[in-house]
């Protein structure tokens, strides 16, 4: 490692430890690292591509920016966490980083991270993400899911020794508590496409409205599909390719906001939609319609794309 990568990657470390504590600025680093202060600024400009001072005030900036979307801290407390010392001065930073007052971005918030060379951005809680020395790949996604399915049995298994045999050799009724309230086939194939739907304006700061799900014809389904479906795959593939499994957004359209990663939101979409499809078909199974069976992608993936 260099001497300014190791600078640098110490900097980090120690920025991450002490962005709570109010006594502890950009300017106390040098003498930490025993560095001079000119040393020590060349240094980390040279691997961030902006100085120390502005990285920390960004980062808290940024902090401060998902704070006022994910609790009801009044602005100024927000400021003052943040490093200022003033509603106005706050406001000003804020307003030239994010487009708008804090009050306002507060009430349709976009993305929480501002563009920096050196791509180290807040990471909540209250971390920082720094870039990875590699892409996460659609292999390392495929292979965490099945890391979850492992560890999910596991613990269902663990639960399941609380049972009496006649709780486990009782008939299952299907418990959707949480997922969808007394579904339908029309219920579950409006939610399947409106997912795609929901997801892709989460992702694109776009409003979506739930309701429009209920009593859809199917005939509305299918157009909502063809437009949406392809938008969807050409997002995923993107972020895919690009190596931003990892990366994280700002989910506005929640009661209250929340920051998830695209590989999360993927996982997400396709373990609640493998849920709603084996009720469809089920559903089409009993109505005599048999040529999807269970709906099963096991050949499906291993066919040649066209």
């Amino acid at each position: 490692m260099t001497a300014t990568a190791d600078v640098f990657r110490r900097f980090i470390d120690g920025l991450a430890e002490t962005m709570d504590d109010p006594d502890v600025s950009a300017e106390s680093f040098p003498s930490r690292l025993h560095l001079s202060r000119f040393h020590f600024d060349r240094l980390v400009k040279a691997a961030a591509g902006e100085p120390p001072t502005a990285l920390r005030r960004r980062i808290l900036l940024e902090r401060a920016a998902y704070r006022l979307i994910t609790t009801d801290s009044d602005v100024l407390r927000v400021a003052i966490d943040a490093g200022y010392a003033s509603h106005e001065a706050f406001t000003r930073a804020f307003a030239k980083a994010y487009g708008r007052a804090p009050s306002l971005w507060r009430r349709k918030p976009t993305g929480f991270r501002i563009d920096a060379p050196s791509r180290v951005h807040f990471h909540p809680p209250g971390g920082l993400r720094v870039p990875a020395d590699r892409k996460v790949t659609a292999m390392d996604l495929l292979t965490r899911m099945v890391e979850h399915h492992v560890w999910l049995v596991g613990e269902m298994l663990t639960r399941a020794e609380r049972l009496t045999d006649a709780q486990l050799d009782a008939p299952v009724e299907i418990s959707v508590d949480g997922i969808d309230d007394d579904p339908t086939p029309r219920s579950l194939l409006a939610r399947l496409v409106g997912q795609l739907a929901m997801w892709d304006a989460a992702t694109h700061d776009r409003p979506y409205d739930m309701g429009v799900e209920s009593h859809e014809t199917v005939l509305q389904m299918r157009a909502k599909l063809a437009e949406v479906g392809p938008a969807f795959l050409t997002q995923v593939h993107a972020i895919v390719d690009d190596g931003r499994i990892d990366e994280t957004f700002v989910d506005a359209i929640c009661d209250e906001p929340e920051v998830f990663t695209y590989g999360g939101m993927i996982a997400h979409v396709l373990t609640f939609a493998a849920h709603r499809r084996t009720l469809v078909c089920g559903a089409l199974a009993d109505a005599g319609i048999t040529d999807l069976g269970s709906g099963d992608p096991m050949r499906w993936v291993a066919e040649p794309v066209n």
